[in-house]
């Protein structure tokens, strides 16, 4: 799995707003906040930046696939 290097905060929140029931709840500073309530709550913050770092990236996936039950794989594919 490569992950991709020229992925913005705003596309990647975009993304999980349209396609993994999560909703945005406000901006804080450069942050994007967005919860959910499938299958429990959870909130993210996703940094508003151009590009995401590799490791940022990494690490909201993981977060959400673990939480979603689904492979971070599954979350790319959707991107």
């Amino acid at each position: 799995m490569k992950l991709p290097r020229n992925l913005n905060g705003s596309s990647l929140a975009d993304v999980l707003c349209r396609k993994w029931d999560y909703r945005l709840v406000h901006y804080q500073g450069s942050h994007i906040i967005l919860d959910t309530q499938t299958p429990e709550h959870q909130r993210i913050s996703i940094p508003n930046h151009n590009p995401l770092r590799i490791g940022t990236l990494n690490s909201i996936l993981k977060t959400i696939s673990a939480h979603k039950k689904v492979s971070k794989q599954d979350i790319l594919d959707s991107l």
